[in-house]
């Protein structure tokens, strides 16, 4: 399983049971990296995604004991560390901003390696950071 998460400079994933922000140009780097995999997401995080009803998106509110590996997780507000012995790697979207946040990004990033970093524009924000991290 691999998860991706948005998170701020303070890894702070939502506020007040709501998502930070959205982009739809960090929605569809996402979607690229689908590659015929499954996309997996609670009904929450769908939202995000409905206007591309063509994606091979698989919506579960266990979603993180279900998926299988290899899969992609969209994951906000979730805790991670009750599954890490099943992550392969983790990709965070950062938002080189500080939003307020009251659930945190719960993996500890010193047992990941960097693999992989890439800056682009956003809709909604100048520069989103990528970041692949693998055990």
């Amino acid at each position: 399983m691999i998860p991706i998460l948005c998170v701020d400079d303070s890894g702070g994933t939502m506020f007040n049971h709501r998502r930070q922000s959205q982009d739809r140009l960090l929605r569809q780097d996402v979607l690229a990296m689908v590659h015929g995999r499954r996309l997996w997401m609670n009904a929450y995080s769908l939202r995000q995604f409905q206007s591309q009803p063509e994606a091979p998106i698989t919506v579960d509110e266990d979603f993180l004991a279900k998926a299988g590996p290899g899969e992609l997780c969209f994951v906000e507000g979730l805790p991670l560390l009750p599954h890490m012995d099943r992550i392969e790697a983790v990709i965070l979207y950062r938002w080189n901003r500080r939003y307020p946040a009251d659930t945190y990004f719960d993996l500890p990033l010193s047992t990941y390696r960097l693999r992989e970093t890439k800056d682009f524009p956003g809709s909604s924000h100048k520069t989103i950071t990528k970041e692949i991290y693998t055990p």
